[in-house]
């Protein structure tokens, strides 16, 4: 997708740093999504965390998003790759999906490429307070 047709995306100030330590610490590990991440950092709205709307994804964001091909529906909580646990229903930041929903606002739609290359249209439905992990 081009970058004229991807969502607006907004990102507290407050993680950024922690996002930029992630990118330097899985540049050699995971090079693309890596470099994907910076790419969304570089591009993104920064604010104050005060001044996110509740209807952003950010850490700790409980979202909801629709896959327009099959109509399935999913919901994860956004977090620090520490505290992931997929089974639990808390998505590491630090992956293809949780970068792509990093600073989505509620309705955005946004382009997804599968494992397998086959490239799908999500829409982000809600998004929420997340469970926080214990």
């Amino acid at each position: 997708m081009s970058k004229a047709h991807r969502p607006q995306i907004t990102i507290a100030q407050e993680t950024v740093d922690h996002l930029e330590a992630l990118v330097e610490g899985a540049s050699a590990r995971m090079p693309a999504l890596a470099d994907r991440l910076l790419e969304e950092l570089s591009r993104a709205r920064i604010l104050p965390a005060a001044r996110i709307p509740a209807d952003v994804a950010g850490i700790g964001s409980r979202i909801t998003w629709r896959d327009e091909t099959t109509g399935h529906e999913q919901t994860a909580t956004l977090v620090w790759p520490e505290q992931a646990d997929i089974d639990a229903g808390r998505a590491s930041v630090l992956t293809p999906i949780g970068v792509a929903l990093l600073g989505l606002k509620a309705g955005a739609r946004f382009r997804w490429e599968t494992r397998g290359g086959e490239c799908r249209d999500l829409t982000v439905l809600a998004v929420g307070p997340g469970d926080r992990p214990a």
